[in-house]
């Protein structure tokens, strides 16, 4: 049972991880990237569809992306799912394919950025630190029901926060990486 809980913590913390670098995989640097538009959905006949499955998306140089979308009435549809999106990017059309110029970043941009990825971080630790919470929980109440012996609970706890300790200094890399990734001019 105490196995169960430092893994299921674990697994948690992961996925917490993940998700922080899914968020920071949005964020945009001076470079374009794919994944800048992979959240983006398209109405296609009536439902929302992720942009990838309706169109081939490429990174044409450091600064521009081009979209192609398979069926030539879904131009209109792709272009307006850009301009809707919170990317506060203006696509260009030309015929069946939809270009995205990517800005460079100002100073101050990149500072904000900055602040928005550390705030990503620190909501990923205070996660990650509540399933600590929860874990802990757990090994007291095992051990109130006495389903758990004192150095049983004892040893759990430990492992715990040294698997505490790794995922908050796996969200501080990933936090790191992308300030520099930032930064980088």
């Amino acid at each position: 049972m105490l196995n169960e809980i430092t893994k299921d913590a674990q697994a948690r913390m992961g996925k917490s991880i993940e998700s922080l670098r899914q968020a920071m995989s949005k964020v945009r640097t001076g470079r374009a990237s794919t994944s800048l538009v992979d959240h983006l959905k398209v109405n296609y006949y009536g439902s929302e569809m992720p942009l990838s499955q309706v169109a081939s998306i490429a990174v044409n140089d450091a600064r521009s992306l081009t979209i192609t979308p398979w069926e030539k009435p879904m131009v209109a549809a792709v272009e307006k799912a850009i301009i809707n999106s919170d990317l506060g990017l203006t696509p260009n059309t030309a015929g069946t394919v939809i270009r995205i110029n990517l800005p460079a970043l100002t100073e101050e941009r990149r500072r904000d950025l900055a602040k928005m990825v550390n705030g990503e971080g620190e909501d990923a630790k205070v996660a990650i630190r509540n399933i600590r919470r929860d874990a802990n929980q757990q090994v007291k109440e095992l051990l109130k029901e006495k389903e758990a012996s004192e150095d049983d609970a004892r040893r759990v706890e430990d492992e715990i926060q040294k698997i505490t300790d790794a995922a908050i200094k796996d969200v501080d890399d990933v936090v790191k990486a992308k300030e520099q990734e930032l930064m980088a001019v």
